[in-house]
């Protein structure tokens, strides 16, 4: 075999060349997606202010009991839904404010129709006019991302003919590769959807009409939702490939209950404790809706937004 020196001058030449092209284009090219999917930081961590709860310290099964396992040390829980069922589970307590927060890490692969959820809502105690606002991850099909759709329903706008103010993100991280911690800070003045403490979404108070202002319940699912979920119901749940599984751990409540004195005060959504984010929160959802934000109900032209007066 020959040594390199022993090759003609051309074909060094020529070697040399594509060293030379090879080595500038690596310096021209972007760093890696893994480097640029990280958001700043909020400079706020309002997770860091509750302690992890076990699950019958403030949950209890509502439906799919068969479909739902505590772990031993009662901290976390395992939802998954098959062909026969999917499972739920509900706060002991009703809220009229606070931080809500789970940890869930979903199932890879295919899981079309399927929907992860973590939620408040009204629904049992207000039937066909409750209040809602909702975190979901909606299963997908291999090689394309999860979404986490982010919605709020007021006094029934999803009942009967809906009318849904949603904001969906393919996430800067892979779901299934690890926890991540979802949360709902929810006052008087504001809705913030955070992940791991990152704000991707504030959902300010308006108008009376257009904010959930009656008493919730901290709730967590598995379901399935074909005819929506996984690029408007094109794909559908294939049973195929069931069990899908859900683990929710963290579990976090803080806030006023419906019961609690007048005194209680709301969970802070900022630092300064005002309505106001700071300017570190304010760059941090920036950067997530800039870069992972890919449906914002009011800026699709299809919608009719007389119903949408805060747009």
């Amino acid at each position: 075999m020959a040594r390199p020196c022993d090759l003609p001058a051309v074909q060094q030449a020529a070697a040399l060349l594509l060293a030379c092209t090879l080595a500038l284009l690596a310096m021209q090219l972007p760093p890696c997606r893994a480097q640029q999917q990280q958001p700043p930081s909020p400079g706020y961590y309002p997770s860091g202010m509750f302690r992890p709860l076990g699950f019958s310290e403030a949950y209890r099964i509502l439906w799919g009991s068969q479909h739902q396992t505590v772990s031993p040390d009662g901290k976390s829980l395992t939802l998954w839904m098959d062909s026969s069922s999917g499972s739920g589970f509900k706060s002991t307590r009703a809220y009229r404010n606070g931080y809500f927060g789970a940890s869930v890490r979903v199932q890879p692969g295919y899981t079309a129709g399927v929907n992860t959820a973590f939620y408040l809502s009204n629904s049992e105690e207000y039937p066909g006019h409750h209040d809602e606002i909702d975190m979901e991850l909606l299963g997908t099909v291999p090689g394309e991302p999860y979404t986490l759709q982010t919605n709020v329903y007021v006094r029934g706008s999803g009942d009967g003919t809906i009318v849904g103010r949603e904001m969906r993100f393919h996430l800067w991280f892979d779901p299934t590769a690890d926890f991540h911690h979802y949360a709902i800070i929810w006052n008087p003045d504001q809705i913030l959807f955070l992940v791991d403490d990152v704000p991707i979404r504030r959902y300010e108070r308006k108008t009376e009409a257009t904010f959930p202002d009656r008493e919730m319940w901290a709730y967590g699912s598995i379901w399935d939702a074909s005819d929506w979920a996984t690029d408007g119901g094109r794909y559908r749940a294939d049973y195929r490939y069931q069990p899908f599984v859900s683990r929710f751990a963290g579990l976090m409540i803080g806030g006023c209950a419906a019961d609690a004195s007048t005194g209680c005060q709301p969970v802070p959504a900022s630092p300064s404790g005002t309505t106001a984010l700071s300017a570190q929160q304010e760059a941090a959802m920036r950067w997530a809706q800039r870069n992972s934000m890919v449906y914002y109900y009011c800026l699709d032209t299809s919608r009719d937004h007389a119903l949408y007066p805060e747009c």
